[in-house]
């Protein structure tokens, strides 16, 4: 590095967008017109200048709680002071073992161990190395095959993308992981289309996995993964029998069933988890997001107590399960956790979800009429609304929209191709319902 760069770096260039190559974000059109946001409270983010945002989408479906809760950020304040870093390998601080605690309570009967990782994308690939290791140690090393989801996402991670089911996120990394197999994806319009909730039509398309064991017998496969609600691909709700028909179909042939929670845990479809909502306990579930409503980054994995008691063999002295990383169970992320959690539970935000859900999908179901909706999917206190896309432009009619939203209607909504999603904080309001519905259907008018 030359002097004068050194000395360069001396000085503050906030107005320099360069350097920060964004994530999932088209960087020349964002950087041409920034949505920049600089600090943020309860239902509301604001603008450098001051201008007020509601969050119509709990930022990237995590912030459940709302924003700069006081109780979770005075208790990333203390533990900062008190703790700033523990290795969790060899050693822990009394935290991780709370927050584990409070989470495997939280599951369903028979979850009780909680492995901490820092993302969703890592939570992934932790549950699906866990699912393959616990076959080894139960002496079954055929079953390495792993079966996700056409449309499912699973974060980043060459796993999470080796079993995720969308193009874009997978088409130019190779050849992803060997032995991975995919569902048919549970959305169609003709059959499930304007549904609140659970559609009628579908169950039967859990029965692909039986034409898979047909294929590759159920010897060689170790797990199958699916969000019980498809978030990213554009909120597909499950149909009515789906996951259970896949339990019974993983029970049948003794394939792990993991359910990708990310999403959906922590009162995103009114309860602490999908699988309480939809009465089926998988194997393994991964978490995140919600966790410490997106304060400090954390994610994990759930298992059942099977699946832990099958890696505690071998000698005493020797780890049982050779995986983990740095920051796992980081001091602040548990103090976000439990302090997030407490919110959750003294504010019972779970059940105001799950009360708030037929109000939310009357009033989101009001944009069936508007211009250019071809179809509206809503489940918890979700959304996804279609758009007839460009002729000439798959995906831009989405992203006008969502750059519209911010710019004019101060709204933050999220775009995927020319679907729009909304998923506000649990604390949303009926006034706010009504507020960012008729945002919305503002926007809607102004791209089609």
């Amino acid at each position: 590095m030359s002097l004068a760069k050194k000395q360069d770096q001396t000085v503050a260039v906030p107005n320099d967008l360069e350097a920060f190559w964004m994530p999932f974000t088209p960087n020349r059109s964002f950087k041409a017109k920034p949505r920049l946001i600089s600090r943020s409270q309860d239902m509301h983010y604001y603008t450098p200048e001051g201008r007020a945002i509601i969050d119509g989408s709990a930022a990237l479906w995590c912030v459940n709680a709302g924003h700069n809760r006081k109780p979770i950020v005075e208790a990333i304040q203390k533990s900062a002071a008190e703790l700033d870093y523990a290795p969790a390998f060899q050693f822990a601080h009394p935290m991780s073992f709370e927050l584990a605690s409070r989470i495997a309570d939280l599951a369903p009967k028979t979850m009780d161990h909680v492995f901490f990782t820092n993302s969703g994308s890592e939570a992934v690939d932790t549950a699906l190395k866990v699912a393959i290791a616990y076959h080894h140690a139960k002496g079954q090393d055929s079953r390495t095959r792993l079966i996700g989801r056409e449309r499912g996402y699973h974060g980043v991670g060459f796993g999470g993308i080796s079993v995720g089911g969308m193009v874009a996120n997978r088409r130019f990394f190779g050849a992803m992981l060997p032995g991975v197999d995919h569902l048919s994806h549970t959305y169609n319009r003709e059959h499930q289309q304007f549904t609140k909730g659970e559609p009628e039509w579908g169950a039967h398309l859990a029965d692909d996995l039986e034409k898979i064991v047909a294929l590759h017998d159920a010897a060689t496969i170790a797990a199958v993964i699916v969000e019980p609600m498809s978030g990213s691909t554009g909120v597909l709700p499950p149909p009515k029998g789906y996951l259970q028909r896949l339990r019974q179909i993983c029970d049948k042939y003794g394939i792990l069933l993991i359910f990708d929670e990310v999403i959906t845990g922590f009162g995103r479809l009114g309860a602490a988890f999908a699988a309480e909502r939809y009465g089926v306990t998988p194997d393994i579930m991964t978490f995140a997001k919600g966790v410490t409503s997106g304060s400090v980054p954390m994610g994990g994995i759930v298992v059942r107590d099977e699946i832990y008691n099958a890696f505690m063999n071998g000698p005493e002295h020797m780890p049982e399960i050779f995986h983990g990383y740095t920051y796992s169970a980081h001091p602040l992320a548990c103090a976000a956790g439990l302090a997030t959690l407490n919110v959750y539970r003294d504010e019972d935000l779970f059940n105001r979800a799950k009360k708030l859900e037929p109000y939310w999908a009357d009033a989101v179901m009001s944009l069936k009429d508007e211009p250019g909706v071809l179809d509206i999917r809503q489940v918890g206190l979700t959304v996804g609304i279609d758009l007839a896309s460009k002729p000439d432009a798959f995906g831009k009619r989405g992203y006008e929209a969502m750059g519209h939203g911010f710019h004019e209607e101060g709204i933050m909504l999220r775009g995927m191709a020319d679907t729009l999603a909304m998923s506000p904080p649990l604390i949303v309001t009926e006034a706010q319902i009504d507020e960012m519905v008729d945002k919305t259907r503002r926007v809607i008018k102004a791209v089609m």
